[in-house]
This record gives structure tokens, C-alpha cells and sequence, in this order.
């Protein structure tokens, strides 16, 4: 069940189908961020839009959706969980607009439409993703929380910040551009997605649990370990996407893996071990959500979504 809609109904909802939470999800999270771009003042218009464009050319949300998620499964209100979703979604959609820069992936197309330096230049695209960067924080750190949680938000801030630095996403970064034109081991590959892709989705669970004021230690351990593994998951079906995919439905270029030169899963395991290695993933992911005291449904669902998807 999910226990919002839209942002002035907060009621819990029973018997919502999970395509119908994702999409609640996608449209409350992206009304936040939208009122949190229009109300920026007009520094550099030209840098404003390219924020706008990099941060509301659509996409899925499942890092804002775990946020709401696990949130609401442990009892959070969903207006504390509001700052924290946004956040994270301005660090990706910043880590997005990086990757398609020439220095990095060189992609014309995200999600469908052309990339944020296509439209507005290498130089707007850059400062877009370093100005989502810094906006994520913001929010983040500025958003009222009552007394119970400030210890919470300021945990939040160090698990996000964690997550995107060297220690997480831009350290993956770092391994998977090392790793191009190279035959890595199973181990290798896993190290740099963890990190690259894994890190948010890890962080945006353990964002969920902060929501509530003192949550329980081994439950917060068991959905860090549900995320970690949801996390490998989603990149190993990505990169199965890569290869079976079309750009139409992708949203990207397919075969942008191939092309670039990068280690990905079907690559080291095939297509067919690749895919029974993402069902081997999801059955631990849900092995730990059983250990939980909660409905875990909407997660169950979730890490199900993960690798049924086609984009």
C-alpha cells in the first residue's frame, strides 16, 4: 500500500497498483522540485532553464520513490520526506548531465530529448550539474524538520554527501572510466557499481529510515542491505537494456555500452547468466525484507519493478 498521492493528500491508499505509486511518486516529487527551480531568482536565466531541463526531463524516480517508500513504511510523514526525495534527485539528475558530457559518455539524447550541453553548451551543461549539486544540499539542509529530527537531517546530509563523493558515486565514476577498454573480473565490476550506481540507491533507503526520529539500528542495516543488493540489480538489468533495448523505448542510444568501450554484465557473463544473475540478486533483496517487521510490499514490488522494467 502507499501512503501518498498527490501533495495534498496524505492519506494512506489500499489496493494502489505499484505503476500508480510510481507515478503519484513521479508527480510529487517533480511539483517540489519545480516550485523549488521557478522560485530561484533570475541570476542567469540561461543557467536556470538548463537546471530545468536536466532536472524535469522525466524519468522513473525510484530514488525518491525508496525515500517515500521506506519512509512511509516505518510511519514517516510525507512532508518530512519531501526535502530528502528531492535531494537526491537533484544529485542524480546532476550526475546525469555530467555523464552525457562529451569528456564523460558524449550522449545526445536522454530520456528522449536532446542533453542538457546539446541545447545549451558544454559550459551552461556543467555549471547546470554543479548548481543541482549544490541545490540538493539546500534543500536538504534548509527544510524545516521538527526537533525530534534534527539529529536525523543532519545524518541525511552525511549520507548523501558520502554517497555522492569519492567514497561513492563520483569514485565509481572514476573506476568505470578507468575500466573502459579493460576485461575486469566480476569483482571489479561490482566494486565500481556499487559505487557508481549503488551508492544513491543505498542512500536514498537509509534516507527513508531517517525520517523517523531513532530508527532501530538492525532494521536501518537490513534495508541498507536490501538497497545494496536492489542497486546491483538495477545496473546489471541496465546493462542487459544496453543490449536488448532500442532507443525509442530506452530513451538513449542502445548499445552505448558496446560503443564506449565499457565491462558490463553480459559482456562478462553473457546475456543469459547476466539475467539469472539479476534474479539471484532479487531473491536476496527480498530474503532481507522478510527479516523485517513492516508490510514490505511496495519494496517487494519495487525490487520485482527493478528488473521487469524496459527503460
Amino acid at each position: 500500500m502507499a501512503f501518498w498521492l498527490l501533495p495534498d493528500r496524505l492519506d494512506m491508499v489500499d489496493a494502489m497498483n505499484f505503476e500508480e505509486q510510481l507515478r503519484n511518486c513521479r508527480q510529487r516529487v517533480d511539483d517540489f522540485l519545480r516550485r523549488q527551480v521557478d522560485s530561484l531568482p533570475e541570476v542567469s536565466v540561461p543557467l536556470r532553464d538548463a537546471m530545468r531541463h536536466g532536472l524535469l526531463i522525466g524519468g522513473k524516480r525510484i530514488r525518491p520513490f525508496l525515500v517515500y517508500s521506506v519512509g512511509s513504511m516505518l510511519g514517516a510523514d510525507p512532508g518530512i520526506m519531501d526535502a530528502p526525495a528531492a535531494a537526491i534527485e537533484c544529485i542524480h539528475a546532476y550526475s546525469l548531465i555530467h555523464d552525457d558530457l562529451p569528456c564523460m559518455d558524449d550522449d545526445d539524447l536522454r530520456r528522449g530529448k536532446p542533453t542538457v550541453h546539446k541545447l545549451y553548451g558544454e559550459a551552461q551543461g556543467m555549471l547546470a550539474g554543479d548548481a543541482l549539486q549544490t541545490l540538493g544540499f539546500e534543500i536538504l539542509s534548509g527544510h524545516e524538520m521538527p526537533p525530534e529530527l534534527r539529529d536525523g537531517q543532519l545524518a541525511m546530509l552525511r549520507e548523501l554527501s558520502r554517497a555522492t563523493g569519492y567514497l561513492g558515486m563520483c569514485g565509481g565514476q572514476s573506476l568505470d572510466l578507468l575500466g573502459e577498454n579493460a576485461r575486469l573480473t566480476l569483482e571489479q565490476l561490482e566494486q565500481i557499481h556499487r559505487h557508481k550506481t549503488g551508492a544513491l540507491i543505498e542512500a536514498a533507503a537509509v534516507l527513508g529510515t531517517l525520517c523517523v526520529p531513532s530508527p532501530d539500528p538492525a532494521h536501518t542495516d537490513l534495508i541498507r542491505r536490501f538497497a545494496r543488493v536492489v542497486g546491483l540489480a538495477f545496473q546489471v538489468h541496465d546493462d542487459i537494456l544496453d543490449v536488448v533495448g532500442d532507443t525509442a523505448t530506452l530513451g538513449k542510444p542502445s548499445g552505448s555500452d558496446e560503443d564506449n568501450a565499457k565491462s558490463t554484465y553480459p559482456a562478462l557473463l553473457g546475456l543469459d547468466r547476466a539475467r539469472e544473475y539479476e534474479q539471484k540478486l532479487t531473491s536476496e533483496a527480498l530474503e532481507c525484507l522478510g527479516q523485517l517487521p513492516y508490510d514490505t510490499g511496495v519494496l517487494q514490488d519495487f525490487a520485482r519493478f527493478i528488473i521487469s522494467r524496459n527503460s
